[in-house]
Parts: structure tokens; C-alpha cells; sequence
């Protein structure tokens, strides 16, 4: 299925590891050209010239997002070296898994207040290119009460799912599409719950038997239902919150 992604730019903050990853290769394969940011030199080094090798432009740029001023430079600099804006792709998390100072400081800054950033500088790009969509990664755990302890993480998601309804409804006449991802747990190399397996298996494995199919989610497939959200075939979806996480929400809502 052609997407209608060729040529389009697509900056995607978070994309060295992981989800982030993921959705910018996903873009890159479809055509389209990508600009990504991270705070890890070497990884989003590696992430560049794999998306490289697929052939469209792209852009990369170590950068802080909790911090405004760094955010915004690499904005411009995404802007200037796509020539054009068309997706924007809030993904990066503070993880925010202590309830205490830090741990809610590191929270609002990267999963709300960047998004939040990255939205305003981003949404007269998009309408000069006639439209376009942004897209916010949240969790299933903005869905529900959190786990003793991680109260911030939880909160803060639930603030993107709100967010991105109300961004949704103010930037339709503009033709722009705001949609919100939940995504469950999802393992891969590097990642929290690779860590949390060989940390904490009996943890690991309690959350494991929550989820039906047996198994946690692969960033492919959070990328797939990202990728399909920003392309012209979903043209008439905004203001929707989509759990991508093998019915490990159970909730009706």
C-alpha cells in the first residue's frame, strides 16, 4: 500500500533506540525524508546511517528536548536540512519512575513540556505545507493508575493523551491531524524492560501474564500504527487515542 509518504519530512525527537527508532526507519522506508534527535552520540550516529541507507534525506542532532533552547535549534536545523515539514513525532520519555522531585521535574520537562514545545514551533510549518500531523507517544499507563512509585510517568502520559485531543480540535481548520499512541510494554535490546528482565524477573514476569498473546510488543509494531496514522490514508483520524499494546489495557475506555 502506498502511503503517500515519498518526499514528505518527518522529524522524529527520541529516535536513536528503540520506539523512536523504529518510526524513523519506518518513515525512511516509505520514502520519506527524516530528521531525529537523541541525547546519545554514538547511537544516533548508528540510527543516521541506517536511515541513510534508504535512501531520502536526513538530518540528526544530539539535543537535550527537556532543555527549550537546544529543542528549538534543532528544529530549525530539521527544518533547514528537509526543506520542508510535514509529520511531527513527539516520542522521547524522562522516565520519570521516582516520586520525588526528580523524578516529576524530569517528567514535565521531557514528556510534556517538549511536546508541547516542538507543537507550537512545528504547527506553522505544517500549515504552510497545506496540513500535515502530529503525533505524541504516549503509554497505557496515562490510561490508568500507575504502579507504586511512578505516579509522575503516569501522570505526565495521561497530560499527552488531553493534549493532544485539545490540539486536535484546535488545529483541524489548519488541516492538521494530532492522534495520541498508547503503547504497552515494549522489549527490545538496551531497553527498560530488558533491564527490568535481568534485574527484576519475577516482575517481569507478573507484567508478562497480563498481556493475552504471551508476549511483549516489538517498536516495529508501534512504528506500523505511527507511520499509518501520519499517511494520507488516514486522512479523516484525529483526536484518537490508540493503545498498541496486545489488549494489555482491558479497560472499555
Amino acid at each position: 500500500m502506498d502511503l503517500g509518504l515519498k518526499g514528505k519530512g518527518v522529524i522524529v525527537t527520541g529516535a536513536s533506540k528503540g520506539i523512536g527508532r523504529a518510526i524513523a526507519l519506518a518513515f525512511a522506508a516509505e520514502g520519506a525524508h527524516v530528521a531525529i534527535c537523541a541525547r546519545g552520540a554514538e547511537a544516533l550516529e548508528s540510527t543516521r546511517a541506517e536511515i541513510a541507507k534508504l535512501g531520502g534525506k536526513v538530518h540528526a542532532a544530539t539535543c537535550d528536548v527537556g532543555n527549550g533552547a537546544a529543542l528549538n535549534a534543532f528544529l530549525d536545523g530539521a527544518h533547514a536540512a528537509l526543506g520542508r515539514v510535514d509529520v511531527l513525532i513527539n516520542n522521547p520519555s524522562g522516565f520519570g519512575v521516582t516520586d520525588n522531585e526528580e523524578g516529576w521535574a524530569a517528567s514535565l520537562a521531557v514528556d510534556v513540556m517538549a511536546p508541547v514545545r516542538a507543537t507550537w514551533k512545528v504547527v506553522p510549518w505544517l500549515e504552510a505545507q497545506g496540513g500535515g500531523a502530529v503525533i505524541h507517544i504516549s503509554s497505557i499507563s496515562g490510561m490508568e493508575a500507575s504502579l507504586p512509585g511512578v505516579a509522575a510517568y503516569a501522570a505526565v502520559k495521561a497530560a499527552l493523551i488531553s493534549h493532544s485531543k485539545s490540539m486536535a480540535m484546535e488545529l483541524a481548520p489548519k488541516g492538521i491531524r494530532v492522534n495520541c499512541i498508547a503503547p504497552g510494554s515494549i522489549d527490545f535490546p538496551g531497553g527498560f524492560w530488558e533491564n527490568v528482565h535481568k534485574e527484576n524477573k519475577a516482575f517481569y514476569d507478573m507484567v508478562l501474564s497480563s498481556i493475552p498473546f504471551g508476549r511483549m510488543g516489538k517498536p516495529e509494531e508501534v512504528a506500523n500504527a505511527v507511520v499509518f496514522l501520519a499517511s494520507t490514508k488516514a486522512s479523516w483520524v484525529s483526536g484518537v487515542l490508540l493503545p498498541v499494546d496486545g489488549v494489555q489495557h482491558k479497560g472499555n475506555l
